[in-house]
């Protein structure tokens, strides 16, 4: 007999999100153990956990790719994303993130907000994620809960509200205050903390309860104005009343609760996976979904229920251990059953659905329907690639896509034998479907196979997944930065093609203003021509011939970014112009445009968080003086020096052991791109 589908009320589609090492997979791991999803507590450190099932994760004690599972906790259903922390894989969470309802923070109580953490952050706010923050490794030294909460509210400008307080910090730290039931929690270790009794909080902690309490009142009351007046009158507010408030103010985003514990030692996980149920929303609670009627380009809104047509959105691919694909999909409104078929509006293709799964990382369990609110994975689609909707035919609409960051790093690869030639195309081809983010082409000149990335970190582990999941022997050579080109200068250029060819007279002419873009824009085509000059056939090949040149630059071949290219003057001969002349037209103007208007070259500029002793200061900062770097900024984090730096990420290759020796090993740093910057000219080789 099939299982009657959950209310949707009792649904949450959520994600755990951090910065790398800030513990959130410990997290997910303790969420599936106390739901009875796993009966054995995973952990990082020995490569034992369900939500890192690659053997990469396991081995660099990372994750690399998102997870995701599901399980039933106080009879809800909560479906669970366990997404990466490392900036190479931040296109895992950004995809992630788009299907989500929710999401938990996880901060490091030492490290407080580090530089993915903010990232992230940034990343659910485009969407409108409400989240929940929960402040992990109480128990480690230098932990400190109100730095971290503080640290939320100056970077992230978010406004975090405790609703817990620790009793002790790092090793003296016992449990948590609960400021809505005022309760002092600690959790029992014999049974691995599956068990938690509830006490008095201590007199020493009182007072400070009773502050946070009156503070975190202040911040919801607002939210119902009946509740608002009897706070304010001075009634004392029920625990139901209070939930119903911080749930209200969540939702709008208006605060982010803030939690902690330490999920290495057992405690502070149930009454967070409580909030979950709590605070964040249920499918119900997100407003109707958005999108477009493919025919008419009309935005419509589509109820988020499973009586409505079927929408749905593809945001991963993944390949099983037999080279099938899995297709994740979030379910938005409507229903999928086995064997059932959606249609695909870019692809203007129906899609059979052979098989319905609903996974446990790597795990598959089979399922014959599936409804709105749901995040399942099918095979035996063709055509459908991450970011396209799937939905009823008779009820087509497209929903908005994703798009990610481009790679900023590249290497030459060829395989060892010619045997190898074949699988290693294959193979990268597979890889790239799966990885937004990992591009794969072919050097015109020199016909080598270019692999492209976000980081040297990411490269090796698609390296390595070539080697032990494919079986592919390949050399791998030198990292090398992907630079892009723009220009300075506004400049026009007039190209006449006039020419016979076999006999007939060919005949186009073009005029192209060519000027920058604000930088980070993107490139910009916009046709200035009367209605009547140019057949709009023709006016789409120019378009079409313009952005295909944006992909090579005139100085170095690198893609051009940051421009505005005008269609401003055209002259058309009937019977004589054809559209291949305006294009191979206004890819002449195009470049000679482009030439005349001050080319430059931009190179990656990383955001660097360096973390040293006080001692190592003046050599680090030496270090990255070296490396044409701009110190922003330097404070102190319970006792280490924190360098905030600016540098190209052509100077970066090597800095981890160069970071090592001028510290005897005891600095760190993270990175990620900031922005792309002018090379300067003396690094050029060439006048600009």
């Amino acid at each position: 007999m099939a299982k009657a589908a959950p209310q949707l009320d009792r649904i949450r589609n959520i994600g755990i999100a951090a910065h790398i090492d800030a513990g959130k997979t410990t997290v997910t791991e303790r969420f599936l153990y106390y739901s009875g999803r796993t009966y054995k507590l995973g952990e990082v450190d020995d490569g034992s956990t369900v939500m890192d099932w690659m053997t990469q994760e396991r081995e660099r004690g990372i994750t690399i790719t998102s997870a995701a599972t599901t399980c039933v906790w106080r009879d809800h259903i909560i479906n669970v994303i366990d997404t990466p922390g490392h900036v190479d894989f931040t296109a895992e969470v950004e995809r992630s993130l788009r299907v989500l309802d929710g999401a938990v923070g996880v901060f490091c109580a030492v490290g407080g907000v580090e530089p993915q953490s903010e990232t992230v952050w940034r990343q659910a706010d485009r969407y409108g994620i409400p989240r929940l923050a929960f402040v992990n490794k109480m128990d480690r030294i230098g932990a400190d809960f109100f730095e971290a909460v503080n640290s939320m509210r100056t970077k992230l400008r978010a406004p975090a509200i405790p609703v817990q307080l620790p009793i002790g910090l790092e090793s003296a730290f016992e449990g948590v205050i609960d400021l809505i039931t005022m309760k002092a929690l600690y959790w029992n270790q014999e049974d691995l903390g599956q068990t938690y009794r509830a006490e008095q909080i201590p007199n020493d902690y009182l007072d400070s309860a009773k502050l946070y309490r009156e503070r975190l009142l202040e911040a919801v009351a607002e939210q119902d104005d009946t509740l608002m007046m009897k706070y304010l009158d001075g009634e004392d507010l029920t625990e139901d009343e209070i939930r119903l408030l911080i749930r209200k103010a969540v939702l709008s985003m208006a605060i982010f609760p803030v939690f902690c514990g330490s999920a290495l030692k057992n405690k502070g996980i149930q009454p967070l996976f409580d909030a979950v149920l709590y605070y964040l929303p249920s499918p119900l609670d997100v407003p109707p979904i958005k999108g477009i009627i493919p025919s008419s380009g009309a935005i419509t809104v589509r109820e988020r229920v499973p009586e409505a047509p079927t929408t749905a959105l593809m945001f991963k691919v993944q390949n099983d251990p037999e080279r099938r694909k899995l297709y994740y999909l979030r379910i938005y409104s409507g229903k999928l059953e086995e064997n059932g078929s959606l249609f695909n509006p870019r692809a203007g293709k129906e899609e059979r659905l052979s098989r319905l799964f609903r996974m446990n990382a790597n795990k598959r369990e089979r399922i014959k329907e599936a409804s709105a609110g749901d995040i399942v994975a099918v095979i035996g689609l063709k055509s459908t690639v991450t970011g396209d909707t799937l939905c009823d035919q008779t009820a087509p609409m497209v929903l908005e896509s994703m798009t990610f960051p481009e790679p900023v790093i590249f290497v030459a690869i060829e395989p060892r034998t010619i045997s190898d030639q074949e699988k290693l195309r294959n193979s990268l081809n597979i890889l790239a479907e799966e990885d937004p983010t990992f591009r794969v082409r072919e050097d015109s000149e020199t016909g080598q196979t270019i692999i492209s990335g976000m980081g040297e970190l990411h490269l090796d582990v698609l390296v390595r997944r070539l080697i032990d999941d494919f079986s592919v022997q390949a050399r791998v050579g030198k990292p090398q930065v992907a630079y892009r080109e723009s220009v300075r200068a506004d400049a026009t250029h007039e190209f006449v093609f006039s020419r016979q060819m076999a006999g007939q007279q060919h005949y186009a002419r073009v005029v192209l203003r060519i000027m920058p873009n604000d930088r980070g824009k993107g490139n910009v085509f916009r046709n200035l021509l009367p209605q009547e000059a140019l057949p709009p056939a023709f006016v789409d090949g120019v378009q079409e011939s313009i952005t295909s040149s944006f992909s090579g630059g005139i100085m170095l071949g690198y893609p051009l970014v940051d421009l505005a290219v005008e269609f401003i003057d055209a002259t058309y001969q009937q019977d004589v112009s054809t559209i291949p002349d305006f294009m191979h037209a206004a890819a002449r103007a195009f470049h000679e445009a482009c030439r005349k208007a001050e080319p430059v070259l931009l190179e990656p500029v990383m955001a660097v968080e360096v973390v040293t002793p006080k001692e190592f200061m003046g050599d680090v900062i030496a270090d990255i003086q070296q490396r044409r770097g701009m110190i922003e900024g330097i404070y102190e984090r319970r006792g280490a020096q924190i360098i905030d730096a600016k540098i190209p990420l052509s100077q970066m290759f090597g800095y981890t052991t160069d970071l090592r020796s001028v510290s005897q090993g005891r600095a760190t740093h993270t990175m990620q791109v900031s922005h792309y910057e002018e090379v300067r000219q003396k690094l050029q080789g060439f006048e600009t």
